[in-house]
């Protein structure tokens, strides 16, 4: 997962509270970090996007494959 991909699946998830969310909120599956902070650090998006899932309680099948401007094959 690029960046790219990361917040185009953050916004569609999440929407307008999407950057809200990667700035305040403090996520325990990745250091006890801000998604941001995170990312900054050098932790792969495919990793933040995840534990941001998991905090968030997002469905499995809205986890995986998200934030592609088209469908693997």
């Amino acid at each position: 997962m690029r960046r790219s991909e990361f917040r185009r699946a953050v916004d569609d998830e999440f929407g307008v509270r999407g950057g809200a969310l990667l700035d305040d909120l403090v996520i325990p599956g990745i250091g006890d970090r801000t998604a941001t902070d995170a990312l900054d650090a050098g932790v792969p998006p495919r990793e933040v996007w995840i534990a941001l899932c998991v905090e968030m309680d997002v469905p499995d099948a809205r986890r995986h494959g998200v934030g592609r401007l088209e469908p693997r094959r």
